[in-house]
């Protein structure tokens, strides 16, 4: 019954994209709503930065086989593309000249999603009725009707906010004039807003080292530049990664470069940072940690808050969800990528059955499946689009079979500790298919009889 099914798909981002390929091959009717004036939309506010995966993580085979027949020349698999190359030379194509160009609705945010005739308390008859998804266009709202729903909508738009308690810092809304998130062009488009400035970086992760990397950049070409990292735990050691044990090199060596540039001095370090107030002080920003008055500050010119994202759950507030309750991923995803228990950076290959929602017909794909958690591979999102499509299909044994196998990140953590990894792989490598484990370490513990994650 597959033909007649239509299934709604929220992001026109590479796992949307990727998502309504998987549909179509499976004989299905794919909609994408993507809230962007053009597919791919979040992707074109990064197309400065380098990918940490070569080519050969970053295209999706069902998306190839669309692009086949159009002449497209698949790009070099070890090379490591920029965002903007991602568009030209795949997203772009896969959007405008394969089929998916007839099923994309542009400029189309959705705003709710429902059960036709069913709020969400009621349950008798609930499984047999469609989803309704509610959206808003040039023309007003919009109402689709669909069979099954994927939320590949990500959560680029819902940065993480400068307040270590996870609220804005006091005074960080009005400030925003001085205050840019995640990853801004600092060597390009927003160039002329960082020369000569004193600029402070919030955050540990890749998109905050990635950015202090840049800005040393800019402090070499235009004088006067100062760079600050700001970090609120103590041990700047933590963001340096992997190094030589990861598998996906670009990673591990900005890792080890950042390192050196710390090491050297041109980055100043303000570590066990956590920001509470942010304060227009004359043309400065004053960033404090501790009291307004009386704690730490330093007044910087610019503020980049690089602490992560989070997922926008507003229009899912009508449909049932089971989602883990401090990351906000499916809960049977959430313990192979919680931070505070156990992650190997990079988790087994995953799909229909972790991140369907109560709601029967409903899954979160992409980064959003993760919620606050960080190191989504781009992969790891095809292969759950794979998955997903084949269990909307009633393939089940497809959605249940594992075509992935993912690179590792040279860095495990074990109760929010990290340490780099033995030489024999992350954890003694991935986790047999068959078994319900996180890595290599942790099933041998739980074969014995041990419980929570043998990797140490």
């Amino acid at each position: 019954m597959s033909e007649a099914k239509t299934v709604a798909i929220i992001g026109a981002g590479p796992v949307g994209l990727a998502a309504a390929a998987h549909i179509l091959e499976r004989g299905m009717t794919p909609v994408v709503l993507e809230a962007g004036p053009e597919p791919a939309h979040s992707v074109r506010q990064w197309q400065h930065v380098q990918l940490f995966s070569p080519w050969e993580y970053n295209v999706d085979k069902a998306a190839e086989s669309l692009l086949a027949p159009t002449g497209w020349n698949s790009p070099d698999p070890q090379v490591y593309p920029t965002g903007a190359e991602l568009l030209e030379r795949y997203l772009d194509p896969l959007a405008s000249r394969t089929p998916l160009k007839d099923v994309i609705r542009t400029s189309s945010r959705v705003t709710a999603v429902s059960r036709l005739g069913f709020d969400k308390a009621k349950s008798r008859g609930r499984e047999a009725a469609p989803f309704e998804i509610r959206y808003q266009n040039g023309k007003g709202p919009e109402s689709l009707r669909a069979d099954a729903v994927i939320d590949a909508s990500g959560t680029w738009h819902s940065p993480n906010p400068a307040g270590a308690n996870g609220l804005p810092a006091i005074g960080e809304r009005e400030a925003q004039s001085k205050i840019a998130y995640a990853m801004p062009d600092v060597l390009g488009r927003d160039r002329a807003r960082y020369a000569g400035k004193t600029v402070a970086v919030l955050g540990a992760g890749h998109s905050a080292i990635g950015t202090l990397t840049d800005l040393t950049r800019l402090a070499g070409q235009a004088p006067g530049t100062e760079v600050i990292w700001l970090l609120r735990g103590n041990d700047p050691a933590k963001a340096f990664g992997g190094g030589a044990n990861d598998k996906l090199v670009a990673r591990g060596e900005l890792g080890a470069h950042f390192a050196s540039l710390v090491a050297s001095g041109l980055v100043r370090v303000e570590a066990g940072f956590p920001v509470s107030h942010v304060t227009i002080a004359g043309e400065r920003l004053r960033v404090a940690s501790g009291s307004a008055c009386c704690g730490r500050h330093v007044l910087v010119d610019e503020l980049i808050v690089a602490t992560g994202f989070r997922p926008d759950l507003s229009f899912l507030s009508e449909v049932r969800l089971r989602l883990d309750p401090a990351i906000e991923a499916p809960v049977a995803l959430a313990p192979l990528i919680d931070p505070n228990e156990h992650s190997c950076g990079t988790v087994r290959p995953h799909g229909a059955r972790e991140l369907a929602q109560d709601d029967r017909g409903l899954y979160l794909a992409g980064i959003k499946s993760y919620g606050r958690a960080p190191t989504f591979l781009m992969i790891t999102g095809y292969e759950q689009v794979r998955s997903i499509a084949a269990d909307i299909a009633g393939d089940r044994e497809a959605a249940e079979r594992v075509e992935l196998e993912l690179p590792e990140t040279g860095v495990c953590t074990r109760g929010g500790v990290e340490a780099g990894a033995a030489a024999g792989g992350c954890c003694g490598g991935p986790a047999p298919a068959a078994v319900d484990a996180c890595c290599a370490q942790d099933a041998e513990a739980k074969a014995v009889g041990k419980t929570g994650c043998g990797c140490s």
